[in-house]
């Protein structure tokens, strides 16, 4: 599949250059977040802003967080974990997907992950990053 960098780059540089974060981000929620055009079979953002849905899993500071890409696949396995997120549709956290990410991404909240299937998540993401 063809990727259109070239579309992402200004939108890449518009969020570097926008020095403004989101304020009082928290664990267990979701935020549609600009993930950008990404390499072969990491999961992309759509549309203008290259913007997916994104689950909050651990704030480092105000600046950074790690996150989990959400899907509506229906895919299951030990790599991924559907859920209701409190969106209006079923998620798929894409636990393989994990990555840490400026919070400068992150656009607006769109939901909250209830806290059984968050303590759910973390435990998969412990055993998948087994080391």
């Amino acid at each position: 599949m063809l990727k259109d960098y070239k579309k992402w780059m200004p939108v890449k540089s518009e969020i570097n250059n926008n020095e403004k974060h989101p304020r009082g981000y928290k664990e267990r929620e979701i935020w549609l977040c600009s993930v950008g055009e990404n390499i072969g079979f990491e999961e992309d953002g759509k549309k203008e802003s290259f913007s997916r849905p994104v689950l909050i899993l651990r704030i480092f500071n105000k600046n950074f967080c790690h996150i989990i890409p959400l899907s509506r696949t229906k895919k299951r396995g030990k790599f991924h974990y559907a859920f209701d997120g409190n969106t209006g549709r079923t998620s798929v956290a894409l636990l393989s997907q994990s990555r840490a990410i400026d919070s400068s991404r992150l656009l607006r909240k769109i939901g909250v992950a209830n806290k059984k299937d968050f303590k759910i998540i973390q435990k998969q993401i412990k055993e998948i990053l087994k080391l």
